[in-house]
């Protein structure tokens, strides 16, 4: 990042951090991380207010319809909301890391202000009425928004205001599931799309802020309180890789029914903010029968007639107390009830729903496994463990986080070994039928390549000044043509900047220029003679995105680099080599060594 560019926005704001940008970044990820996690801990609480208002308040105006009443609370939740999205902030519809990913791929990390209160407020009333989605992907809209809103209010450079985003999403993560490390490696491999060196201090510190701000709150209790499990015997590992790729297979399908059931709804030719309305209703048939599908399953929030349900779903199939035919039931309806919820207009993550059906898919799996192999299989529980991290990982491609999250969820080890084994043989498996996971496939369908983007994101975040050569040897345009091909073959560089004796930038010769030359057969021909008078050139200011857009998809191999105050003046030279070295440091990948690599 560039310190000048961060802190001259900030100096009339910050002159305590005028001179450090190591200081400033410090501080900014703290105060992201505090808001994050205050705003975790409240929509937790409007989330509880209005499942009180909901199911136990509504359970006394609609008395005369008995248990009845619980069809009409997810209608007039979606009444509320679809009213509130449409009107004031349509980004607040959907699951929320999608619309994150889409601003940080195309906007620059920027979203609106208002997001984050409209979607706190219609999140927490979907959940609240019943809707069948998780908090968790709200939170993460709603601290990135605030990060956003920090650094677009302070008008920091666009690096700093992704940076921003991306402490607010890890602090997000880190107070609803009292998971730091998790919400860490969630806002990099899920939003972020790759692990970056530059900023993940911060994002680190927004983490373990918003964490402790949980903490105070919240307690510090894990999510789940989980049996004690174990291997029973290393060939379990077996059924456990089995489970991974039954968790694979189901969350591809539940992919291609969530978004078939949007297509459905987007379709239907009635106004966007009625739609929610028919999707509760669906919801709300199923939750009369079903209770467990409403909300986000954990527990802890009001059942039927205002009484306090102190285990969810996933908190049963975790102890084992639920029957295989109501395990295989409950997976398949939460699929239905959560396409229906989203599909239809509702605003609320897949991150709870994930959960719940990989523990009921890995619930019913184990209990059938335990029943065949009682020596060698360890209880239902243990395989409902790992199938909500399993089915997560499949969904949304994030086996780091998945596996991080389900260990600090549980604070369990002892599962860590199956737990790996079937994360990532359920990524692969569902990668083998699409790359996109069911974020990415949103943007996808709205007609943005997050992964072209990505690729591009990261050029045109690097300067040329940051990647060229500096002091790259040149050649005059008095030096023969016969010596130049000697420079060749002594330096091995394929082409050189042309320089006179003032100093001042000539031109450029390369090999080619020589290899038309020698056809002439004209020993006298010197450097000027040869090359190329005007060069395209760049300045070390610009992005490498920017410099490369000059030259129309041409194959150059070098480009001279010039001061923008004297543009005859050379600075060095960015080769194709130097490109690729920025950009595997970026990305931490390894290139991939050709035959056509440019020694310029």
């Amino acid at each position: 990042m560039n310190t000048r560019r961060l802190i001259s926005p900030l100096g009339s704001l910050l002159p305590l951090f005028r001179s450090s940008e190591m200081a400033t970044g410090l501080a900014l990820s703290v105060v992201v991380g505090l808001i994050a996690g205050l705003g975790a801990v409240a929509f937790r609480w409007m989330i509880k207010g209005f499942q009180w208002l909901f199911f136990a308040k509504c359970a006394t105006i609609f008395s005369f319809l008995g248990d009845y009443y619980l069809v009409l609370l997810p209608a007039l939740g979606g009444l509320l909301f679809g009213l509130l999205i449409y009107f004031l902030a349509r980004e607040a519809r959907g699951e929320g890391p999608p619309e994150v990913m889409e601003a940080v791929a195309i906007r620059g990390g920027r979203i609106r202000p208002r997001v984050a209160a409209i979607k706190a407020l219609a999140s927490s009333i979907c959940i609240g009425s019943g809707g069948s989605v998780g908090r968790e992907g709200p939170i993460v809209q709603i601290g990135s928004s605030f990060g956003s809103t920090i650094g677009q209010w302070l008008r920091l450079p666009e690096d700093w205001v992704k940076t921003l985003v991306a402490c607010g999403a890890a602090g997000a993560i880190s107070a609803t599931f009292n998971a730091p490390i998790g919400g860490i490696f969630f806002a990099l491999e899920v939003i972020l799309g790759r692990v970056m060196i530059r900023g993940l201090g911060f994002v680190v510190i927004s983490s373990v802020t918003a964490g402790f701000i949980a903490h105070i709150f919240l307690g510090e209790q894990p999510s789940f309180i989980v049996p004690e499990y174990a291997m029973v015997s290393y060939w379990e590992i077996l059924p456990y890789i089995f489970l991974g790729i039954i968790c694979a297979l189901a969350a591809v399908g539940f992919i291609r029914l969530f978004y078939k059931c949007e297509d459905m709804f987007d379709a239907w030719k009635i106004p966007e903010y009625l739609k929610p309305v028919f999707g509760g209703l669906i919801v709300g048939l199923i939750g009369l029968y079903f209770f467990d599908i409403f909300g986000v399953g954990y527990g802890g929030g009001y059942g039927v007639g205002g009484v306090l349900v102190e285990k969810g779903g996933v908190d049963k199939a975790l102890a084992g107390e639920i029957g295989l035919g109501m395990l295989l039931i409950l997976a398949f309806l939460k699929m239905i009830a959560t396409s229906f919820t989203l599909g239809s207009g509702g605003s609320g993550g897949i991150f709870a729903p994930s959960l719940f059906i990989g523990s009921m898919l890995g619930g019913a799996f184990g209990m059938i496994a335990h029943e065949l192999f009682p020596a060698i299989i360890a209880p239902s529980g243990a395989y409902a463990l790992v199938g909500m991290g399993a089915f997560f990982a499949a969904a949304v491609r994030g086996p780091i986080t998945a596996i991080l999250l389900l260990f600090e969820m549980t604070r369990d080890y002892t599962l860590i070994l199956p737990l790996m084994s079937a994360v990532v043989i359920s990524t692969l498996v569902a990668r083998s039928f699409s790359r996109e996971s069911i974020y990415t496939l949103r943007l996808v369908r709205r007609g943005i390549d997050i992964h072209r983007r990505e690729q591009a994101d990261v050029l045109s975040s690097i300067t040329v000044g940051e990647a060229m050569s500096r002091n790259f040897p040149a050649v005059s345009p008095t030096t023969p043509v016969a010596q130049l091909i000697d420079e060749i073959h002594r330096t091995g560089h394929h082409g050189f900047p042309v320089v006179d004796e003032n100093g001042h930038l000539c031109g450029c010769v390369t090999l080619e220029d020589v290899e038309a030359a020698m056809s002439k057969k004209n020993p006298s021909l010197v450097v000027n003679d040869i090359a190329t008078k005007s060069p395209i050139v760049a300045y070390p200011d610009q992005s490498i995105q920017e410099a490369l857009s000059q030259f129309g998809g041409g194959d150059v191999g070098r480009i001279p680099v010039v001061s923008r105050d004297d543009p005859k003046k050379l600075l060095g030279v960015l080769r194709r080599h130097d490109i690729i070295r920025v950009y595997v440091k970026a990305t931490g990948s390894e290139p991939r060594r050709t035959n056509e690599d440019d020694p310029w």
